[in-house]
């Protein structure tokens, strides 16, 4: 089958010719509709995030349908439509059985750790793959089991309640997905902070605040919008030191700032000032849950989440063209997604 893997870090992946692979008893094996192109696998290229076993075909973001089951599989028959959790986990150990699973010793990320969706074919155990409403894409099935699955996390762990102000810093995938995750848990005033200002117009028409940072310190802009007082949630999407402090200094007292942008840089931080006095919370998120993903599923079934077709680009799976996605993700492109869609889906 043909695939898409990475041979070496710090160079450009490549097409290959691998054998489908086999499934176990409890496996199901896929042929791929749609994956996502994620930042993280731009940094997995790089070497940024390490990867001790290559080559490894990457894509954590798939959806497609079940070709072949293996003779313990329940629930999943052959034609059906699916979306992956990225996560294969053991199912067995205490974070398991918390239904914590990105906390799993052996946890495993497809994609990463293990072949994953840039390619015809991917192997899962059957309880990572989660049947698709026929309302919903292979394109955006596929997005979903990364951007908006992580920033449905998020809020989830931010404690978001109905009517609090949110602020999004970054509106790539992940903001575009925290948006409107936002307004489905009937949040109030929206606040999108970005450099690029197609985004920020895609947000303004929303009905978001659009906060323009090359315009002036977001900090300032959020909360002159907001009578001085700040906001009680905020997303930080893009992973630098400088927009994560900017997180956590617009909060209004008792605000939490959930991070979930990935950075090798520091922070600095005033603990009385902007925690301590305001009895604000800084919370990190790592990935998402399985538990999650049917309501993220609904969501996106009944419409309150949704990809419009000029949010995302369209490419084959061949390395040239996903390589230069790949590195027009150290841009701010105007789109919030690129997919390798496969024909026959």
């Amino acid at each position: 089958m043909r695939a898409v893997r990475l041979v070496e870090t710090g160079k450009p992946l490549e097409d290959a010719d691998v054998p489908i692979p086999e499934i176990g008893p409890a496996d199901v094996l896929i042929r791929v509709g749609a994956a996502g192109i994620c930042h993280s696998d731009a940094h997995y290229r790089a070497g940024i995030s390490r990867i001790d076993n290559l080559p490894v075909t990457l894509g954590h973001e798939v959806a497609g349908v079940v070709e072949k089951i293996g003779n313990k599989v329940n629930g999943l028959v052959p034609g059906d439509r699916v979306c992956l959790h990225y996560l294969v986990h053991c199912g067995k150990c205490e974070f398991c059985l918390r239904g914590l699973e990105q906390f799993c010793a052996s946890v495993k990320m497809i994609g990463k750790d293990c072949d994953g969706g840039y390619a015809e074919f991917i192997t899962v155990p059957a309880k990572n793959a989660f049947k698709l409403p026929a309302e919903i894409s292979f394109e955006v099935g596929a997005i979903m089991m990364c951007s908006s699955a992580t920033t449905l996390h998020a809020l989830n762990k931010a404690r978001l309640q109905s009517g609090e102000s949110v602020a999004i810093f970054g509106f790539g995938g992940l903001g575009f997905s925290a948006l409107q995750l936002a307004r489905a848990l009937a949040c109030g005033d929206v606040y999108v902070v970005d450099v690029n200002s197609a985004k920020l117009a895609a947000a303004a028409k929303t009905g978001a605040m659009a906060v323009d940072a090359n315009a002036g310190d977001p900090v300032e802009q959020i909360k002159d919008a907001s009578d001085g007082k700040g906001v009680d949630v905020s997303l930080e999407l893009i992973g630098t030191a400088k927009t994560m402090r900017q997180a956590f200094q617009c909060l209004a007292p008792l605000g939490r700032a959930a991070l979930v942008g990935l950075t090798k840089e520091s922070m600095s931080i005033f603990p009385y000032q902007e925690l301590i006095n305001k009895e604000t919370e800084i919370i990190g998120v790592s990935d998402h849950l399985a538990s999650e993903i049917p309501t993220l599923l609904e969501f996106a079934r009944t419409g309150e989440l949704r990809f419009p077709e000029e949010a995302l680009r369209f490419v084959e799976l061949e390395a040239n063209v996903i390589n230069i996605a790949l590195d027009e993700l150290q841009d701010s492109i105007d789109h919030v997604r690129t997919v390798i869609t496969l024909s026959g889906q």
